[in-house]
């Protein structure tokens, strides 16, 4: 009866979790804000400074200046938007699904500080004599032209202005109105040019006693409520100068969305297939507790209000693969336990317990490379660090929880007792339980002596590193405006594109490209870079042109240079940081000796990564940035995991006094760990490559740059560092022994 209410119980939790899935997935999906990337928008990077030289830019007048442009945004009629305050002077503005960029990017940056000023520049009145919110669009009762009305707090003020204007006779007898006037603009120089920076200049005749102003000049109905708007909205008490920008076109965002959720799905779908090829029953609960994983994952992600980007899809399925390995890793530890004889029972409670360390370990090392990606990365990388450390606590989560669950209702059911060919586990394979003599772990049907040839995997590492430095000394590298400054800009269109046309296009508009690149399907996307920083007018005009002659906003991305420095100085600290909270958890979990072999590990696989872009002058921009940081995280994920079988292994001896012993256990360990290592890496790379092929071409470097790491990743964690280690402790090995007393091993929950 109870293996019958075991099974019963695993089909009823089964049918309620994929219900509740089937039933509210759509809403969750929906429901999930989508960034700029994938619904189009805008994204802008202020550097903020004072109104004037007495003024301080403190964390309370940040605050007061990302207020007011709340309420710039919400009068736009935009719900979404994201405004943060980053370092003493930064303000980000993230606007996703917005029409009228032009309009918005207008808003956004004017000051809004009015002022009314005589024709020789003496300001009379300014926007505190303005009654709150009362500034609105209306119409001339004359000419039925569009103008701003506004109301004033003081009619007697305003009365003595408009006297003393008056009395100054003709034709001084201007009531100048301008929005922004700063140090060096002057009527004089204005009046005189077909477009003057002051909004209009009333002549004034007599007094006016009134609280009631028009403010008539070239308007449209939409400028003048615009203006309006911005007047409603209070004028920033800071100035604000732009020093990034990235414009994504609607269409081009809902292309890329079409594209890389097509290639997730692919590599979704491999995962699922592959892991019930290779693990069979243990791989039906796998992918069972991937679907809850995935859902989780969306799930927590709406409810934390996050948006969605490129790189967060991206993160996602990297943290599929990371929910696949925890899972690899207790499925290979039960299939150990078998072969040595063990029942069922007694192999899943072994395996779940020796498992548990392993991915314990890998897990929060992994975090570590996250959080610091997240301290030290701009928005984008913020979503992409933000959804891996989302993916890595839920795929822990469901994993220690959710897999044992399941696995355990069918394992103490006792209906698998006698088909442990259903774990993957061939007959043959399966030793007598009373034979207790340690038999060298094979792989493919052969035992393998890795340690052995250390000394070529040394020189194959050196040659690579040598090769690197030549090429990163001599050719550098192909930066992206990221880190050079400037402008690039992607011009989309339906049909193939030549680099001539696009080029002609910029010469109508007085633009001279420093480059273009081809790429997409049939060359419909034109990459052009410019080794300036084009204005905000240039960008409008850029955008206006393109979308008119093609049918598709360009994407386009501004870059001043103190951005790309900063850039560069916050990826180097991003590494420093994870390097020494990796070293100090290593130490406490394993031994110095271990630490920092993973971390030679880990500066070696990004190392190469900068090398093969520096041989491949691919161009190298900030996603690259967070594609090396993550391969950091997923090395020393792999290395300890390899390092922790090693302690095992250690540990079984008890005491090590020779060099031979110590080879001799290094190599068992790698051994051991090279299925495990294998079919992870296998998982995760064909997802990577799905998106290098099928997936949008703004995550294009991103997945070669990860492509490269995993490959790399797994050279270097089985080949490299183990074999570093047993050099290094190998020498002190017959002056100072390793020497394990018993310790009480962490196991994790019992289910």
């Amino acid at each position: 009866m109870k293996s019958k209410g075991r099974i019963t119980a695993f089909f009823l939790i089964v049918i309620v979790f994929l219900g509740t899935i089937g039933l509210t997935v759509t809403g969750v999906a929906k429901n999930i804000n989508l960034g700029l990337d994938l619904q189009g928008g805008f994204e802008i990077l202020y550097e903020v400074t004072p109104v004037d030289e007495n003024q301080q830019i403190s964390r309370s007048l940040l605050e007061g200046t990302v207020q007011t442009l709340n309420d710039r945004v919400n009068r736009l009629g935009i719900s979404e938007a994201v405004i943060n305050i980053e370092g003493e002077n930064r303000i980000r503005v993230e606007l996703a699904g917005v029409d009228n960029q032009a309009d918005a990017r207008d808003m956004l940056a004017t000051s809004a500080q009015l002022s009314f000023r005589d024709v020789n520049d003496n300001e009379l009145l300014n926007g505190s004599d303005i009654k709150e919110g009362a500034a609105s669009q209306d119409f001339d009762p004359n000419t039925n032209a569009p103008i701003v009305s506004l109301q004033l707090k003081d009619a007697a003020k305003f009365a003595d202005v408009t006297s003393k204007i008056a009395a100054m006779g003709e034709p001084n007898n201007l009531l100048v109105i301008w929005m922004d006037f700063k140090e060096g603009d002057s009527f004089a120089t204005e009046v005189a040019k077909a477009e003057p920076k002051f909004v209009s200049a009333p002549r004034v005749s007599e007094t006016l006693n009134t609280s009631n102003v028009m403010i008539s000049g070239n308007f449209t109905v939409e400028s003048a409520k615009q203006l309006a708007d911005i007047i409603n909205s209070g004028s920033l008490p800071v100035h604000m100068t732009e020093i990034y920008s990235n414009s994504v076109g609607a269409q081009f965002g809902e292309q890329a969305l079409d594209q890389t959720m097509i290639a997730g799905a692919i590599g979704i779908a491999f995962i699922i297939l592959f892991m019930l090829v290779v693990y069979r029953f243990q791989g039906l609960i796998a992918v069972i507790n991937l679907i809850f994983y995935v859902y989780l994952v969306l799930l927590v992600y709406q409810l934390m209000n996050g948006v969605l980007t490129l790189s967060g899809i991206a993160g996602l399925i990297l943290g599929v693969g990371m929910a696949v390995d925890a899972n690899v890793i207790t499925f290979e530890r039960i299939k150990e336990e078998i072969r040595l004889g063990k029942s069922i029972k007694a192999s899943f409670t072994a395996g779940s317990k020796s498992s548990f360390s392993a991915i314990l370990d890998s897990n929060i090392t992994s975090l570590i490379a996250a959080g610091v990606l997240f301290i030290f990365g701009t928005s984008s990388v913020k979503g992409f660090a933000t959804m891996l450390i989302i993916s890595i606590l839920v795929s822990f989560i469901t994993n220690i929880y959710g897999t044992r669950l399941l696995l355990g209702l069918w394992v103490h059911s006792g209906w698998l007792n006698k088909r442990k060919t259903w774990f993957a586990v061939k007959l043959a394979d399966i030793r007598d339980i009373a034979d207790t003599s340690i038999v060298e772990p094979k792989v493919f049907n052969r035992t393998w002596n890795i340690t052995k040839h250390r000394k070529k995997f040394f020189s194959i590492t050196s040659i690579m590193v040598i090769l690197g430095a030549i090429s990163i000394l001599f050719l550098q590298f192909n930066p992206g405006v990221d880190f050079t400054s400037g402008s690039r800009i992607e011009v989309v269109s339906d049909s193939s594109l030549t680099a001539e046309e696009v080029e002609a296009g910029f010469l109508d508009l007085s633009i001279e490209p420093e480059s273009i690149v081809l790429s997409g399907d049939n060359n419909n996307i034109a990459v052009t870079r410019f080794s300036t920083v084009l204005s905000d007018t240039d960008v409008k005009d850029v955008q206006q042109y393109f979308n008119e002659k093609y049918g598709n906003q360009p994407t386009v991305s501004v870059v001043s240079p103190i951005v790309g420095q900063e850039l560069v100085k916050n990826a180097v600290y991003a590494v420093a940081i994870a390097a020494v909270f990796m070293i100090i958890y290593v130490t406490i979990r394993f031994e110095f000796y271990a630490a920092v072999t993973s971390v030679i590990t880990l500066f070696h696989d990004a190392f190469i990564i900068l090398a093969v872009f520096s041989i491949t002058q691919l161009e190298f921009d900030l996603i690259i940035v967070s594609a090396i940081l993550t391969i950091v995280g997923n090395t020393i994920n792999n290395t300890v995991v390899i390092f922790d079988r090693l302690r095992e292994n250690l540990r079984k001896e008890k005491r090590i006094t020779t060099f031979k012993q110590l080879e001799t256990i290094v190599n068992r360990s790698v051994v051991q760990s090279i299925t495990r290592t294998m079919n992870t890496a296998i998982t995760t790379i064909f997802g990577v490559v799905v998106f290098l092929f099928a997936g949008a071409p703004a995550i294009t470097g991103f997945a070669f740059a990860m492509l490269i790491g995993l490959v790399i990743g797994v050279y270097s964690s089985l080949m490299v560092a183990p074999q570093i280690w047993l050099v290094w402790r190998g020498r002190t090995i017959e002056s100072n022994p390793i020497v394990y007393k018993a310790k009480k091993r962490i196991d994790g929950p019992q289910v």
